[in-house]
C-alpha cells in the first residue's frame, strides 16, 4: 500500500508540453483513506535533482534520505493524478509530518486555497 507522506518511483511518461517526464521519484499526496481502498489513480509531486534556490512557493527541498540519493526538490506547481500502475510499491524515503504540512501551504499558497482549521 502507498503511504501519504511516501516517495516512491513512477513512470510519468507520455508527456505533453512542459510537464516533467521519465522514471523519477514522487511524493505521494494524496489521503490514506483513498490509498487503503484500491483507490485506480494517486496523486503525486514529482521531485527533481536540478535543485534551483529562492524557488518559493514552487519549490520544495528534500534532503536525501533512506533510498533517496540525492538531495532533491519537489515540483509543487506539478501535481498530477496517475494510475496506481504507473508507481512501484517500494517506498524510497518518507517526509515527516511538519514537511508535509510545510508543502500544504505551498500547494494551497499557488493554489488559492484558503486555509481552513479543524477540517
Amino acid at each position: 500500500m502507498l503511504d501519504r507522506g511516501g516517495i516512491y518511483l513512477a513512470k510519468l511518461y507520455p508527456t505533453r508540453g512542459h510537464e516533467v517526464g521519465k522514471r523519477r521519484p514522487v511524493l505521494v499526496l494524496q489521503s490514506n483513506i483513498l490509498n487503503q481502498v484500491g483507490h485506480t489513480t494517486v496523486i503525486v509531486v514529482p521531485l527533481t535533482t536540478r535543485c534551483i534556490e529562492g524557488a518559493y512557493p514552487l519549490r520544495f527541498t528534500v534532503n536525501k534520505r533512506g533510498k533517496l540519493e540525492r538531495d532533491s526538490q519537489l515540483l509543487c506547481d506539478q501535481i498530477r493524478a496517475i494510475d496506481i500502475h504507473r508507481i512501484t510499491h517500494e517506498k524510497l524515503a518518507s517526509l515527516t509530518e511538519a514537511e508535509m504540512l510545510q508543502i500544504e501551504i505551498q500547494i494551497g499558497t499557488i493554489l488559492d486555497f484558503k486555509m481552513i482549521s479543524g477540517v
